[in-house]
């Protein structure tokens, strides 16, 4: 498995994208544990590729958490950013209607207030290449192992657990909560859900070191 450096991905991304001759989007995949860098790293990509000439756009997995009144119904509420506490199917519903209608209008994560929103962002007919940004998009277990057909290319982000480790626990820092609630969401959950990512995940196309 050889680990690429930023410039490389993004060398070998605008190839792919100069190979692709077909009129229809192109979907790339970009995985890793919580707190690798996803965001930052699809954020990055979008401008570098739009300066490149390839109209794009972010279609982030975390628009598809469950409310969480949904949460609490289920006891889900402390497993809250778990495989199980996401609409699969309906992130799945989108990428079909992404490759096959001109313009879609798709929900966000609004991290200020940890909560999807829905009809947020409008993809329109231009964007012909879409960053699917999410920790379990690579997840080879029922029902996220049905996403990957829809993928042309696949990128798995590498991070150190310290470095993940505390980017979590600043993170948290921000929402006002107690030490234990801090310890809790990230020691039970998020470095948990992380080995999951890292253990249980198909293999990708490419991968990269943050």
């Amino acid at each position: 498995m050889k680990t690429l450096n930023y410039n490389e991905l993004l060398s070998i991304l605008t190839y792919n994208l100069d190979q692709n001759t077909h009129k229809k989007r192109y979907f790339i995949a970009l995985a890793g544990p919580p707190a690798s860098g996803k965001s930052t790293i699809s954020e990055k990509l979008n401008e570098d590729l739009n300066i490149k000439g390839f109209p794009l756009d972010i279609l982030q997995m975390d628009g598809f958490h469950l409310d969480d009144a949904i949460l609490n119904s289920q006891n889900l509420l402390s497993r809250k950013g778990s495989p199980e506490t996401f609409d699969v199917m309906g992130l799945k519903s989108f990428l079909i209607r992404l490759a096959n209608e001109p313009e879609v209008i798709v929900p966000i994560f609004d991290r200020s207030l940890e909560l999807s929103r829905s009809s947020a962002l409008t993809i329109s007919e231009n964007k012909k290449i879409i960053i699917v940004e999410g920790n379990y998009l690579l997840l080879n277990s029922h029902p996220w192992n049905e996403l990957n057909n829809y993928f042309d290319s696949r990128v798995t982000i590498h991070c150190e657990e310290s470095v993940r480790e505390k980017r979590l626990i600043d993170r948290w820092k921000g929402f006002n909560l107690t030490q234990d609630q801090i310890n809790q969401k990230v020691y039970e959950n998020d470095l948990p859900n992380g080995v999951n990512v890292i253990q249980n995940s198909i293999e990708a196309d490419y991968y990269l070191d943050n």
